[in-house]
């Protein structure tokens, strides 16, 4: 009696999608004719699918797409007014091309994003816009690597092979400190988000390059490292109070930081922009509203929406390669939170019970050297 042959295990649209490097959803829309794919893509998936074998099973066909039509947006505070505007914009454009939009909030927790990215791999998302709080993580790149179909927003993960779209974040810390160095002030502090952030390091690198360019000392002192929310600019406030010669200006790095620091200035008995200038980052929603209007550097959550939504959408289809790197322009919105330095009254007030004490920047100062957006 002859031996049974194995049985060989049939050929799906997940090889076909291996075999010619591309997204499933790719080779699934051009097998159901969903959409119409630049005639590169189609010759590599007919390809792969010659030399593998292929033949679209109509029946079984839904289930081995493992295209469910959604997006995901993996962010770290929903609540964050800036990241849920971008979200907001995000959910739109996604409705307007066919997709439905999930969003998940980390809470900066890495185990959280790894999570949030394996949803690609078990097909509840096809792909994922992801804006990370852990750039030099090992885990976020190599879990990126391999579910593939991920955008990068505005943070960056080095080793990670995806697509990015980052504010031009080195523009927006420059035209901020400008601004502050045309109004009189020397003595100007910046204050930044959490280590390791490349939009942080970005917006101190353009910080540092207005004041090296007006030929004033980089003082480590007035550079700190603390996180994007409004609690971390009280903490930058309370340090900043402790030296004994404060800045007459500060450039945060995010509005939520102003606002915790103008928090903190009233509390201590001072007047912005009287006894201290201050300059943003974001333009949320209401900058220009608040007591007084926040001077900030805008970048338009809708432009970083609707382009990262389209990025991701061309990768899926395999209209994009995974070296693109687009920018979205940043502007300086003058209000009235920013005026000419008066002689000074010492800070020396700042109220009890603030957050943890920011890093200083001295480590700050090895920033990382990705030439994200130079001109």
């Amino acid at each position: 009696m002859r031996p049974r042959a194995a049985k060989q295990r049939a050929v799906t649209i997940r090889d076909v999608a291996a075999a010619a490097q591309l997204s499933v959803t790719a080779v699934s829309r051009h097998f159901n004719n969903r959409i119409a794919l630049p005639v590169e893509t189609v010759a590599r998936i007919e390809a792969a699918a010659s030399a593998l074998g292929y033949r679209p099973n109509v029946a079984a066909r839904r289930l081995s797409l493992g295209s469910s039509e959604s997006l995901g947006f993996v962010l770290s505070d929903i609540a964050h007014p800036f990241f849920s505007a971008i979200a907001s914009a995000a959910e739109a454009e996604c409705a307007r091309l066919g997709y439905s939009l999930l969003v998940f909030s980390s809470r900066n927790i890495i185990e959280n994003e790894i999570a949030a990215l394996r949803r690609i791999e078990s097909a509840q998302v096809d792909g994922i816009l992801f804006m990370t709080n852990h750039s030099n993580a090992s885990e976020i790149a190599e879990t990126i690597n391999r579910v593939r179909n991920v955008v990068l927003l505005d943070e960056d993960a080095p080793d990670a092979e995806a697509p990015r779209i980052y504010a031009r974040n080195r523009e927006g810390g420059r035209l901020a400190t400008e601004h502050l160095l045309a109004a009189g002030h020397r003595r100007i502090a910046f204050v930044g988000g959490q280590e390791g952030l490349i939009s942080s390091s970005e917006r101190m690198a353009g910080y540092r390059e207005a004041l090296e360019t007006r030929g004033i000392p980089v003082d480590p002192a007035l550079m700190l490292l603390a996180g994007y929310n409004s609690e971390d600019g009280e903490a930058a406030f309370a340090a900043l109070d402790l030296l004994d010669e404060p800045p007459t200006a500060i450039f945060a790095a995010a509005d939520m930081v102003a606002l915790g620091i103008l928090r903190s200035a009233r509390g201590a008995g001072l007047s912005v922009p009287e006894d201290l200038s201050l300059v943003g980052f974001d333009d949320i929603p209401n900058a220009d509203v608040i007591g007084p209007p926040l001077t900030t550097i805008r970048q338009s959550a809708e432009a970083f929406a609707v382009r990262g939504v389209q990025m991701l959408v061309s990768l899926l289809n395999g209209e994009l390669t995974q070296d693109v790197v687009e920018y979205v322009d940043v502007e300086l919105v003058k209000r009235s939170s920013v005026t000419q330095p008066r002689q000074r009254r010492h800070w020396r007030s700042a109220p009890r019970g603030a957050s943890p004490k920011p890093k200083t920047a001295a480590k700050a100062n090895r920033t990382q050297k990705r030439g994200n957006d130079n001109e």
